[in-house]
């Protein structure tokens, strides 16, 4: 059909010619109502990111020399995230002459690691930049 007379015949029906696909040849137009079309593809796409789960990246900050206790309270914390669903991502900070005892707080980290292995896995080994060592943590899935 000629551009003109599919002009035509939208304008007639109050409707919009929308080209479809513009590399065919001849190419392929559709008489549609343009706008109801671009809301509903946008309503579409507001339900699709309501449907996505959203993931937060929890931070847990400890140091090389840290006591039982505050260990065991930022475990129970890093429990509790990871069964939100969240990530945990462990900070341990140098301060001074810490960064000494590297070892020491690499050993925290892995203390940390096994304490948690029944919730959460970690994506790579503890990671040492500058004066602060991390590891993150992501939940458990069923396959994992």
């Amino acid at each position: 059909m000629k551009l003109n007379e599919a002009l035509n015949i939208a304008s007639e029906k109050n409707l919009d010619l929308v080209l479809v696909a513009p590399n065919n040849n001849p190419k392929v137009c559709k008489i549609m109502n343009y706008g109801k079309y671009k809301f509903e593809q946008a309503k579409k796409e507001k339900e699709a990111r309501k449907k996505q789960k959203a993931f937060e990246v929890k931070e847990i900050r400890v140091t090389p020399n840290i006591d039982s206790h505050d260990f065991e309270f930022k475990v129970k914390n890093a429990q509790k995230f990871l069964s939100e669903g969240n990530k945990v991502r462990i900070t341990l900070k140098f301060r001074g002459r810490e960064m000494n005892y590297v070892k020491q707080g690499e050993e925290v980290l892995n203390k940390f690691i096994d304490a948690l292995s029944e919730v959460g896995v970690t994506d790579k080994k503890p990671i040492l930049e500058r004066k602060i060592m991390f590891v993150n943590l992501s939940p458990k899935t069923k396959n994992n």
